[in-house]
């Protein structure tokens, strides 16, 4: 009579019969890289409480010292030594770079967000201290340095900084998409030469772009009469402008080199130009990314205050002509308070700082408003008479 062998209930299949006599292996659980156990966190916390006493005794009681900063790095330069050898005989060589490699990114983005955070509350206590209703509406005419911080207001900066932006975004808006769809879409021999021109701009100090404009447009005219080539906000926005350029033409370059082929080639299979396969399929497929650019662009030049220096020059008062005079800006507001010696000044200049903050962050969320991902909104609005008919005739039939 034939007998089938017993297995083991713990032993994995294939294995074959466990004979008599033999112990059977334990079961081996898999663990995943990022699979986390109280032993895991024991680990780390050991590895840190070590790392930490191994350098107190190297450079308290063996060296003559060293400063914290200097201190804190050997400390966590030992503390992923310890780390990784521990994880690694523990888990293996994967899991300890897995861990090992995690922890830096996460000590990269403590390191990026912690004074990130710090400076914008700093900035948010101290504004908040002088910042009034009343700082939206009024200038600062009347005021003197006895007058309290509340007093007056940055309207006029807040108006300059809009119409010397907007002006700015006008002359730029339109060459970067240009030199981006050349660079991207075009085979011209001058893609090269171009693209060289548009990474030098890119590392142009802003105090250049000032300087530019200031020696070319502004001190030739300066005999003249003409108030178009003076102090005013019309020049600033063309200092600004050549800040933007080359952050609006790189980042819409790359985004437009994102776009899939397929979608181009399809285009002039069914006999569109290659100008109207731009127009009507690139440029609607890489809209949330040009919008991400023309915020870039409005990032990168709202804060400026060096080319405003020499362009549009300052004014303590309302000036909403761009094109006559000098004008003010809220960059140029908080420069001129925070060197003020007063204490009234240096406030108002960090509520100037902590509105400019606002006006970026709201800027920012409106853009990314208009270049929100409206696909899946249309496939549910398309897909929604479907089902309401087909529901409809279910009810209708008998």
């Amino acid at each position: 009579m034939l007998t089938t062998p017993r297995t083991d209930p713990g032993q994995r299949p294939g294995s074959g019969p466990v004979r008599p006599g033999t112990v059977s292996a334990p079961s081996f659980h898999r663990r995943r890289p990022r699979e986390r156990t109280a032993t895991d966190v024991v680990t780390l916390v050991g590895s840190l409480i070590s790392a930490y006493c191994v350098n107190w005794l190297i450079f308290e009681r063996i060296l003559s010292g060293v400063d914290l900063f200097g201190f804190v790095v050997c400390t966590y330069l030992t503390f992923l030594v310890i780390f990784g050898v521990v994880t690694a005989d523990r888990l293996g060589r994967l899991v300890a770079t897995d861990r090992v490699v995690t922890l830096l990114v996460v000590t990269g983005a403590l390191v990026v967000l912690v004074p990130l955070v710090v400076l914008i509350g700093y900035i948010v206590v101290e504004g908040l201290r002088a910042l009034r209703p009343n700082f939206f509406v009024e200038d600062q005419q009347g005021i003197t340095p006895l007058m309290p911080a509340t007093a007056g207001g940055g309207s006029h900066a807040i108006v300059g900084t809009v119409e010397q932006v907007g002006l700015a975004l006008l002359w730029s808006l339109p060459l970067g998409i240009a030199a981006a769809v050349f660079l991207n879409e075009s085979r011209s021999r001058w893609r090269r030469p171009v693209r060289v021109f548009v990474d030098a701009m890119s590392g142009l100090p802003s105090i250049v772009a000032g300087l530019f404009i200031f020696a070319v447009l502004i001190l030739p005219y300066a005999q003249s009469n003409n108030p178009l080539f003076g102090y005013n906000g019309f020049m600033a926005s063309l200092a600004l402008a050549i800040t933007m350029l080359p952050t609006i033409t790189r980042t819409v370059e790359v985004v437009l080199r994102l776009v899939p082929d397929g979608l181009r080639e399809a285009s002039l299979a069914l006999g569109a130009s290659r100008a109207r396969t731009v127009w009507s399929v690139v440029f609607p497929t890489a809209r949330t990314g040009m919008t991400t650019a023309v915020v870039l662009g409005i990032a990168r030049a709202v804060g400026e205050t060096a080319p405003l220096l020499f362009t549009a020059f300052g004014y303590d008062l309302m000036n909403s002509n761009p094109f006559r005079g000098p004008q003010e800006s809220l960059p140029l507001f908080v420069y001129r308070n925070i060197r003020k010696p007063d204490e009234a000044a240096i406030a108002r200049g960090f509520a100037g700082a902590l509105v400019l903050m606002t006006i970026v962050l709201g800027l920012f969320a409106i853009a990314r408003f208009v270049g929100r991902d409206r696909s899946r909104r249309q496939a549910r609005a398309a897909s929604m008479p479907r089902s309401t008919a087909s529901s409809s005739a279910r009810s209708s039939t008998p």
